[in-house]
């Protein structure tokens, strides 16, 4: 056994080679809140060759979002703070973009038409001013778990790292997060994300569904007042309420 990033241990069958080290870079992200309940998953045959497909990639074609964001959800939110989980499917593949977070993208960057149909039920449904940028960071630091079911995708090309792995790491937070003794909200908006309702133990937690915010499917998503359904449930679960409000870039 080998010590990895000082917490993550590899059997002797995974020799020092240059693919290994970039697994082990991987692994030292993770933030020490998550290791207990990944740690074992991490370990697995399919994360190793998951790390080498993205790497091999990353000397071949721009990926996003960089390397030191990938698990930018999983640092933004400790395991033990999640009180809502939304999901995702992959990060934005423009240029600046994407930064680990689903629906978010940086400061200055224009807020993507999904985010904008967010903003646009918020206002709505809780009566809260649309920003002037996409930055969800705010819902991250107060227990909002923004996961993208794949983290990593090629500039330019949607969907380019599905079923390399990513959906097995991320189905395993998922039911970390389910199997928690403290209740929390799934957020699953559209056909994909309403899939993994099978992991989720729908006795502890509350889910609320949805159609997605894409333009193509908005008229549905729209007055569907999904913000009242989790605010109701986060009350009932005991837990503190969520700031919707996300600070203008001028205010900040």
């Amino acid at each position: 056994m080998s010590a990895v990033a000082g917490t993550f241990f590899l059997t002797d069958s995974y020799e020092r080679t240059a693919e290994v080290s970039e697994l082990s870079d991987m692994l030292g992200t993770l933030p020490e809140s998550w290791q207990h309940a990944l740690g074992e998953e991490t370990g697995k045959p399919y994360f190793k060759e998951l790390a080498e497909f993205v790497e091999q990639e990353r000397e071949r074609v721009r990926v996003f979002p960089p390397r030191d964001e990938v698990f930018a959800a999983l640092h933004a939110t400790p395991y033990d703070e999640v009180k809502v989980l939304v999901l995702g499917q992959d990060p934005y593949h423009g240029h600046g973009q994407g930064h680990g977070l689903c629906f978010s993208v940086r400061p200055g960057v224009p807020t993507p038409p999904s985010l904008r149909n967010i903003y646009k039920e918020l206002r709505e449904d809780l009566g809260h001013p649309v920003p002037d940028n996409g930055y969800l960071m705010p819902w991250a630091e107060q227990g909002v778990l923004l996961l993208n079911a794949v983290l990593t995708v090629r500039e330019g090309e949607a969907n380019s790292h599905k079923n390399k792995g990513w959906e097995a790491f991320t189905d395993a937070v998922i039911r970390a997060v389910s199997e928690r003794e403290d209740p929390a909200v799934f957020v699953l908006w559209g056909n994909y994300a309403k899939k993994k309702l099978p992991l989720i133990d729908t006795e502890k937690h509350v889910v609320v569904q949805g159609a997605h915010p894409s333009p193509l499917s908005a008229k549905k998503f729209l007055g569907s007042r999904p913000f009242s359904q989790i605010d109701a449930a986060i009350a009932a679960q005991g837990h503190t309420a969520i700031d919707w409000r996300i600070p203008d870039i001028g205010s900040v």
